[in-house]
This record gives structure tokens, C-alpha cells and sequence, in this order.
């Protein structure tokens, strides 16, 4: 499939899938939707304490960086596991303008370091940050009680129903510790009723910049 990249609304890029025309951040703002959903309204959920993520989406590795970022600022110590079965290419990679528009100049070896750390290896960024990346498809993923936080972050329900199924969030609620929270974009009735039957309590939040809504779950046990 075609991949492009284009600029969104907040002058951050992205990587869009033409035949989709599904991107893999927001076209409204890619850092401002980053922000908004997994650091607003997840990450800041356990300042000053140390937590383990899963990012279900690695992509172009935005989240794991702007975590990394305010994770020093909330005094975190994170374990960070990103899981991607098809990585972006080195090509990709050097057209995201991320560093920049984060005025992060002095980290762009951090999200370099990122992509190009070995696979399925904990890698440590630095004394508060370490990052595994898990190249594997998401009905793979088997972790039991070993995340506080999971930033779902697949691709839309429209082009690809199956990774938000009863079966995939089933493993996101077996993967989290008990009080844990998931957090994403998505804002679907189907969506909604597919986390609540696995267990999930699920409460809908005011979205990112052009998206109206969004859903927060928790693993009350």
C-alpha cells in the first residue's frame, strides 16, 4: 500500500495509508491528538510513580517520545513496551518533524536512538526510560498483570475492525495490572460495548482537537 507523508493541522507530520486514507495520527494535529489522549488523560494519571506502558502501535514512534519527554517533567520512572508489526522505514524515520516541533532539538538523538535500538531487547534510554519494541502482531500479545498504562493507539475501527474486538481487548485487560487504565482516540458505540464485556469500565472524555469524544477504560479489580 501507498504511504505519504503529509503535515497536520499543528504542523506536525504523519504517514498516511492512501488506500485507506487512514493515517496514523490525527490530520487535525498529530502531537496536539498525542498530548491530549495519552498524556492528558493517561500518563498524568501516575505522577511521581513508576510505571510500566504498552503502546499498542509503535509507528513513528510519537508517543513513546513525547512520554519520554514528560516523563522527566512528572518524575516517572518508566518501562516502556512498543509493539509494531510493520515499522516505519529509515526513509520515513528522518521526514518526521517531531524533535522540531516539540522544541526538543537537544533529544534528537533519544528519538533516533528510539528506532534504531534492537528489537525485542530492553533498551535503556536513559536512568528514567526503557524501551522495549516488540515486532508482533497484537493478537500475539499475551502479557499477564504487567501494565499500569496501555496507550491503544491501532488503526481505526473503519479500516481495521479486528483489532478492536472482545479478542484483542481481552488481552489488553489480562495485560494490565489491577486498577490499570487504558486510554484512546476512539469514541465508538462497538467499540465501547466490546471493552465493557471483557471487563473494562469505560468512560468517554472530551476529545483531541477535531475529534469530539474519546474513551478512557479501567481494570477495577
Amino acid at each position: 500500500m501507498k504511504r505519504e507523508i503529509i503535515h497536520t493541522l499543528d504542523g506536525s507530520t504523519t504517514i498516511q495509508i492512501k488506500e485507506w486514507d487512514e493515517c496514523y495520527h490525527s490530520k487535525h494535529g498529530a502531537i496536539q491528538e498525542a498530548q491530549h489522549v495519552f498524556i492528558k488523560n493517561g500518563l498524568s494519571l501516575f505522577q511521581n510513580k513508576t510505571i510500566s506502558i504498552l503502546e499498542i502501535g509503535f509507528g513513528t514512534g510519537l508517543n513513546a517520545f513525547i512520554t519520554f519527554l514528560e516523563g522527566k517533567k512528572m518524575n516517572q520512572s518508566i518501562d516502556y513496551v512498543g509493539v509494531e508489526a510493520y515499522p516505519i522505514s529509515a526513509d520515513e524515520l528522518v521526514s518526521m518533524n517531531y524533535v522540531e516541533e516539540l522544541n526538543a532539538v537537544d533529544k534528537k538523538g533519544i528519538f533516533e536512538k528510539m528506532h534504531q535500538c534492537n528489537w525485542e531487547e530492553a533498551v535503556v534510554i536513559n536512568d528514567y526510560f526503557t524501551l522495549t519494541k516488540r515486532k508482533q502482531f497484537f493478537e500475539e500479545i499475551n502479557d499477564l498483570d504487567r501494565f499500569d498504562l496501555i496507550y491503544f493507539d491501532a488503526f481505526g475501527y473503519r479500516v481495521q475492525p479486528e483489532l478492536w474486538s472482545t479478542v484483542i481487548f481481552k488481552k489488553m485487560y489480562d495485560a494490565l495490572k489491577s486498577n490499570g487504565t487504558l486510554v484512546t482516540y476512539a469514541a465508538r458505540g462497538v467499540v465501547k460495548r466490546s471493552m465493557i464485556e471483557v471487563g473494562f469500565k469505560v468512560e468517554k472524555l472530551a476529545g483531541p482537537p477535531g475529534k469530539r469524544e474519546m474513551f478512557r477504560a479501567s481494570k477495577l479489580e
